[in-house]
């Protein structure tokens, strides 16, 4: 399973990791996924979610009803 965010879409970022004497090699950067579990009222159900702690902070602010909505508008399944 792919280190993503299914509410952001947050995937790892490249780049290099450059040390004291310059020497560069590639390295990433991951995103922090947690796999969490949401109450949908709407639904009377758990869903389980694999989010960043910023997708879960935009949860929080918009609530999970909306932020499920979005994701089926984007095809995902829930």
């Amino acid at each position: 399973m792919s280190v993503r965010c299914q509410v952001t879409g947050a995937v790892p970022g490249y780049g290099n990791q450059v040390s004291h004497s310059n020497r560069r090699t590639r390295r990433r950067w991951l995103p922090n996924v947690q796999s969490k579990r949401y109450w949908l009222p709407g639904e009377d159900r758990w869903i389980r979610l694999r989010v960043s702690t910023r997708g879960m902070k935009t949860i929080n602010k918009r609530g999970i009803e909306a932020v499920v909505a979005e994701m089926r508008a984007r095809g995902e399944r829930v």
